[in-house]
């Protein structure tokens, strides 16, 4: 029997850390978005992009962020009760963003990806990202488009013709950037600390990456094993 999952879980099996605690209203907060997408800008360029005047402000609301006891949770619900959860693990001289993927049947969360001094990732494609985005399932932190396309750690090569479009409005909509529309262009361009990568279907039938610091890479030593990188694959698929 398949269990109702718990929109915002006390743990999450097989993720040691804590306490998990579900701060919705940070996602209200447009200083937080600076900080969250603080790694995606890379260079000078982006960074003044997304910055602006509120380096400083921005600065402080993330290092007070950082110094919370508890661990900010956020959680997008997928299709048959999968869930990606973004948890800030704010653990003294080891703080990042960890990505994990879980289903109620499941022993254990999988890990995505995780945004921290060793970058591991990317954790989705652009259309597992958009299928996340768009299927508007309640349970979770937020239904909002644009809250969500902000959240989740992805990396493509390939990505759509209205992508820009899409990171602009969301930009605009939570970010209150003064020029959203070149900022999205070069958010999409870099990608974070691990840049684009490309997807294909494996030889057993689901998609992965080639991305040299991804879980979801069966060539690198850290890949989740066939089993799970199948398990991940069905859960995302858009």
């Amino acid at each position: 029997m398949t269990n109702s999952p718990d929109p915002h879980p006390a743990r999450i099996p097989g993720y040691e850390g804590g306490p998990l605690t579900h701060r919705t209203a940070l996602l209200d907060e447009p200083l937080f978005w600076l900080g969250h997408l603080s790694s995606c800008a890379q260079g000078g360029e982006a960074e003044e992009l997304l910055f602006g005047a509120d380096y400083d402000a921005a600065g402080d609301f993330q290092r007070r962020l950082w110094e919370r006891a508890e661990w900010p949770t956020f959680t997008v619900p997928l299709t048959d009760g999968h869930r990606v959860h973004i948890v800030y693990r704010t653990l003294a001289d080891d703080t990042g963003i960890d990505y994990l993927l879980h289903h109620p049947d499941w022993d254990r969360a999988e890990p995505l990806a995780r945004d921290d001094g060793h970058f591991m990732g990317p954790g989705l494609s652009w259309p597992e990202l958009v299928a996340a985005v768009d299927n508007a399932l309640p349970g979770g932190s937020t239904t909002d488009p644009a809250a969500r396309l902000l959240l989740p750690a992805f990396g493509d090569d390939e990505v759509p013709d209205d992508a820009a479009d899409r990171l602009t409005a969301a930009l605009r909509a939570r970010t209150g950037v003064e020029d959203p529309e070149p900022l999205a262009a070069a958010l999409l361009e870099d990608q974070g600390a691990p840049g684009p990568a490309r997807w294909t279907a494996s030889g057993l039938g689901f998609a992965v990456n080639d991305g040299e610091y991804s879980f979801r890479n069966p060539a690198n030593r850290f890949a989740l094993p066939a089993d799970r990188l199948a398990r991940v694959a069905a859960a995302l698929k858009p």
